[in-house]
């Protein structure tokens, strides 16, 4: 079965349209299909759904009409139940002419960086039914899930809304590049637009020069880096790309082997993507004025920084040093597992805000380095997975390390090789074996090994129980520390398992291996372990 249209249909849709539900805007898919199905009357309109909602894979009775991403996404749709868009004016006026709810409203926003929703101007309830021309007063305007499909009447758009500053038009219908240049080119002060959730066509020649644009929010619009290159031509002072959920695998650069231009980018997001070689990221090293960077959700199992910077440069005129003003590398739910990239975290010239977590290498209950080893690896770090290190957290976690590392050597020697910064800390420190020297001073000062450990019951059944503070020798074992709490407890024929609590990190740490010992985990001074029942 053909997938083009019959060409005698006398539909109003296209194969390749996008639309939406007559019923709900917020259900969008693509048609595939405008034609007669075998058994039943009059025409029909194939979609693809972008929820994957749908009934068939665009098979009906064994006959292929269209094929659909999923095998339940496509759906066969009567003309008269399906949306083909109406023009941005129309969507303003829609949206702030008409008697919107409360719920409507609670729903015009702007994503911000981090996705948050930051608040759009809104003209006063009286005002919204005042003339059109009110509209000039507009500096923001959300139109997220309005059914866009199209600019409209070109010159329309500049004398209505001149001054709209950021724009909204996420969730719409748009699928033509030169139906956004339209719109960027008639709102002449517009600094941030939001196109996510449209699914854009892939285009060929540039689009006009938009020199306005600061801010582009393009998250799962299917758009890749091919795209990018050609967006970067027009967009000549943007300086935060979002390009998130786009199934990007690779950075591919139009003219060499880096990423060039992007003069003013000061933040990329590539955030739920598919890159897996860091190599692919190194492309992006020469971007001069790049600060954040964010990879959380790709597929990273590694990563690096060059020993010498000069192997990435494209010639002795302009050589940087790789990643030179990056302050914040976002690398969450990744496949990091080996130290080697934790450490070369530090050779980042200005990064001082890393997030690692949902990666293997921190996961502390199957093996992985606990918050306050990476604090005592990273020596510049002072933003750790969302969390500031404080110069107390800081000093606890770097004396906790040291005095782990310490237990480590005892038992293999070459373990030494694991940890470049040991050498370096325990100097500083004047930490000898188990004890501190006589240099340490404060909370960290440790008599004949000893540390104080507070101790607070959070068991469901073992009642309210004031905390207890205990000098214990740094060698007691986690068995034998569950024995101790019994009696300190009065906790009689009851299982117990114990935590620590570790100042900026969201979970406490198991403490599951009994032979253990407090010194063997990293326990330090003024530590505080949580008893609870073994349930």
């Amino acid at each position: 079965m053909q997938q083009d249209s019959p060409k005698n249909s006398t539909t109003e849709f296209q194969v390749g349209q996008r639309v939406h539900a007559s019923n709900d805007s917020r259900r969008i898919g693509t048609v595939k299909y405008v034609g007669t199905v075998e058994g039943y009357s009059d025409t029909w309109v194939g979609v693809d759904w972008d929820n994957g909602e749908g009934k068939h894979d665009g098979s009906v009775n064994g006959v292929k009409y269209f094929h659909a991403k999923f095998e339940t996404s496509g759906s066969f749709v009567r003309p008269k139940n399906l949306c083909k868009g109406i023009s941005l004016l129309e969507a303003l006026e829609k949206r702030y002419r008409s008697n919107s709810t409360k719920d409507e409203e609670d729903e015009m926003y702007v994503l911000s960086t981090s996705n948050r929703r930051v608040s759009v101007q809104l003209l006063g309830k009286n005002e919204l039914h005042d003339k059109l021309s009110r509209f000039e007063e507009l500096t923001s305007a959300s139109l997220s899930f309005m059914g866009v499909s199209s600019p409209g009447i070109p010159c329309h758009i500049s004398t209505t809304v001149p001054n709209i500053k950021e724009l909204d038009l996420s969730g719409n219908l748009l699928s033509e590049w030169k139906d956004a240049g339209t719109i960027c080119e008639q709102l002449p002060v517009l600094e941030a637009l939001n196109l996510s959730h449209n699914l854009m066509s892939p285009y060929k020649s540039e689009l006009p020069l938009l020199k306005s644009i600061r801010v582009l929010v393009l998250n799962n619009t299917g758009v890749d880096w091919e795209q990018v290159e050609l967006l970067r031509q027009s967009l000549t002072a943007i300086e935060e790309l979002h390009i998130m959920g786009n199934n990007i695998s690779r950075i591919l650069p139009v003219s060499s082997s880096m990423v060039q231009g992007f003069d003013s980018l000061r933040l990329l997001n590539l955030e739920d993507n598919c890159i897996a070689e860091w190599s692919e990221i190194m492309k992006l090293s020469q971007l001069r004025c790049l600060e954040q960077l964010y990879l959380n959700k790709n597929c990273l199992s590694s990563l690096f920084y060059p020993d010498n910077g000069r192997q990435y440069c494209e010639s002795e005129v302009a050589c940087y040093k790789p990643f030179q003003n990056l302050r914040c590398l976002l690398l969450g739910d990744n496949n990091i597992s080996d130290l080697a990239s934790v450490d070369s975290l530090n050779l980042f010239p200005n990064l001082v805000d890393i997030r690692l977590s949902g990666n293997p290498i921190t996961d502390a209950t199957r093996g992985g380095v606990p918050r306050f080893g990476l604090i005592a690896r990273l020596a510049k770090i002072q933003i750790l997975n969302g969390s500031e290190i404080t110069s107390r957290e800081r000093k606890d976690s770097e004396i906790r390390y040291v005095r782990l590392v310490v237990s480590k050597l005892h038992v293999s020697p070459e373990e030494i090789k694991q940890h470049p910064r040991f050498s370096e800390l325990k100097n500083f420190y004047g930490i000898e074996d188990q004890k501190l020297s006589t240099r340490a001073t404060g909370p960290q000062a440790i008599s004949s090994g000893f540390l104080s450990i507070t101790l607070k019951c959070v068991g469901a059944s073992m009642g309210e129980k004031p905390p207890l503070t205990k000098k214990l020798p740094a060698s007691t074992t986690v068995g034998k520390l569950k024995f101790l709490c019994e009696s300190f407890f009065k906790l009689k024929s009851m299982k117990l398992n114990l935590f620590l609590q570790e100042e900026g990190s969201p979970l406490p740490l198991s403490l599951d291996n009994d032979a253990s010992s407090l010194m063997d985990i990293g326990v330090g001074n003024d530590s505080v372990i949580l008893v609870d029942e073994d349930s």
